[in-house]
């Protein structure tokens, strides 16, 4: 597969990547939708099979969405991507914030974070400015933030409600940000494919996730930290891991590396992803919930969008630096 996609010019590499991401996805959809009309006599078992329909279909709809950007950024450039997934960031945190109560003296903080944080930080990406984009963030809007919530007066809680925003634009903004930012960088030898690189990162992630999900359910492992995830399991989630690391290995021709290295970057990215999906699990049990969504509907209306991105979020910087790094870049 390696010396077939890399044999092929990018248009042709572009066709065999729709064919065969869509036709899986259109195969998982018709498999989901043929589960959801089998029927139970025993009202306990149904209530668990919606269940894990329920959770399958999530996942299921949020990765055409991940390939309808990827496919929109593609055909569209990049400013389009940008826009994309600047979308993403807004309704990711406003999401997590939501669900955060906030007071009076944070309002300030909040307007930083959502109309001028966010914009700043995606205009970096598109201005190329790689070195102030990786510490805006960390370095200047955290003490920025600080030093409005002061101003704001208003000292009670104060370090928990500045934790809480700088988690969530860490989260939302910076990891998110990563994703498009993949599309600027200048790979040696690699005519401007950029957004395979955005493919390749999304469906390693988003197949590690998948595959630790279905694991978790039909193994009966014990646990790793019951009060927090009740499906991560050491050996699901190494077999996530494995499974999306080959199937990166197996997508090699659409990158600037060999298979070897193709399987080192995935295995990066999906240890950075999985492993931030169980931190921001141990983010909702603090809050109480079960999901950032309720039943499918997320509080703000944005469709329960943080449970679906928030592996990627985590995978992004990592992958992108890395990436960076091994480029000299």
């Amino acid at each position: 597969m390696y010396f077939y996609l890399k044999n092929l010019t990018p248009t042709q590499q572009i066709g065999a990547l729709f064919i065969l991401v869509f036709g899986l996805l259109l195969m998982a959809s018709l498999t989901a939708f043929a589960f959801s009309i089998k029927e139970f006599h025993d009202d306990a078992r149904a209530e668990q099979h919606r269940a894990n329909l329920d959770s399958i279909n999530g996942i299921i709809r949020t990765s055409w969405v991940m390939v309808l950007v990827f496919w929109l950024g593609w055909m569209m450039g990049n400013q389009v991507a940008l826009t994309l997934f600047g979308l993403v960031s807004f309704f990711s945190l406003r999401e997590f914030l939501t669900l955060s109560p906030t007071r009076r003296g944070d309002h300030r903080s909040l307007v930083l974070a959502f109309f001028v944080v966010l914009p700043l930080q995606y205009w970096l990406v598109w201005a190329e400015h790689f070195d102030m984009f990786a510490v805006f963030i960390p370095v200047f809007v955290f003490l920025a933030l600080a030093v409005v919530s002061a101003l704001a007066n208003d000292p009670q809680h104060f370090l928990e409600r500045n934790a809480k925003l700088q988690w969530g634009i860490m989260v939302c903004i910076y990891g998110m940000s990563h994703v498009p930012a993949l599309l600027m960088l200048h790979f040696p030898g690699y005519d401007h494919r950029n957004a395979f690189m955005v493919f390749f990162l999304v469906m390693v992630v988003q197949v590690c996730m998948v595959t630790q999900h279905l694991c978790g359910r039909w193994l009966k492992s014990k646990a790793v930290a019951p009060a927090i995830s009740s499906s991560f399991h050491w050996s699901s989630w190494g077999i996530g891991m494995v499974t999306a690391s080959v199937f990166g290995a197996a997508l090699a021709g659409i990158t600037p590396w060999v298979p070897g290295t193709a399987f080192a970057f995935a295995f990066i990215a999906c240890l950075a992803g999985s492993l931030g999906h169980f931190v921001m699990k141990a983010l909702k049990r603090d809050r109480g919930i079960p999901s950032w969504g309720t039943q499918g509907r997320a509080v703000t209306g944005a469709g329960g969008l943080l449970d679906r991105v928030d592996a990627l979020c985590f995978a992004a910087p990592v992958f992108f630096h890395s990436a960076r790094w091994y480029f000299d870049l």
